[in-house]
């Protein structure tokens, strides 16, 4: 098996978000990074700068563009736009989601809860996934033999890595292994993937919050 063969595509997640509000924001604009989600860029640039990356690619939203900008700066390419990365859409965006003081307590809301495996509630996961391979398919293409980075957000990388591994796509949205800044990094051989790996290098920048509920580093392979 030659280099040219092997091309790796990095899906990450965009860095923490200026929110006090404590709003799901989803595709709505003007919702940055927090000055620590700026750290968490930097950080993943830095652990990426020895890296073969030749391309690098992001949501259309401002924090995943924020979060790209260093990365790509490293490497001294430009910071590519792919609609196909863009965050799920969600029935709630602009809403506080809450059982007691949000979205959850006006009945009128009750109806879009109705089914979990779609969900009722936003884009269905398997378009999700339609998009976000193509997107990756396109990434794996225009970095043939070397490394991509495709800046995207939680639901949608987390079922895309789902679909890869053969599991389920509906899941409990606490046991996803997606934290901020991480990373979901996706081997081909030619077209095919043939490992799954998942990294986390600033995970020591995470709210103590979250740092609880992240899952061991893990490296899954495929058979022939």
């Amino acid at each position: 098996m030659s280099k040219s063969d092997i091309t790796v595509v990095h899906l990450m997640r965009h860095g923490e978000v200026h929110n006090p509000e404590g709003i799901l924001y989803g595709r709505l604009p003007d919702y940055h990074l927090s000055e620590l989600g700026r750290k968490m860029a930097d950080r993943v640039a830095d652990h990426l700068a020895g890296r073969d990356i030749t391309h690098v690619v992001a949501s259309p939203l401002d924090r995943a563009q924020e979060t790209a900008a260093p990365i790509a700066a490293a490497h001294g390419i430009p910071v590519e736009k792919d609609e196909r990365l863009i965050e799920a859409a969600n029935i709630f965006e602009g809403k506080t989601f809450g059982v007691g003081d949000g979205a959850l307590s006006n009945p009128s809301h009750w109806k879009y809860l109705t089914n979990p495996f779609k969900p009722s509630w936003g884009e269905p996961y398997i378009e999700q996934v339609v998009r976000m391979m193509g997107a990756l398919g396109a990434a794996r293409d225009a970095a043939r033999g070397h490394e991509a980075v495709c800046v995207s957000h939680q639901l949608p990388i987390w079922v895309t890595r789902c679909f890869a591994e053969h599991r389920r796509l509906w899941h409990d949205p606490r046991r996803r292994q997606c934290s901020l800044a991480s990373l979901t990094s996706f081997t081909y051989e030619g077209d095919k993937i043939v490992s799954i790996g998942y990294s986390e290098p600033a995970r020591d920048l995470l709210p103590a919050h979250l740092t609880g509920k992240k899952g061991p580093l893990t490296n899954k392979s495929f058979g022939a």
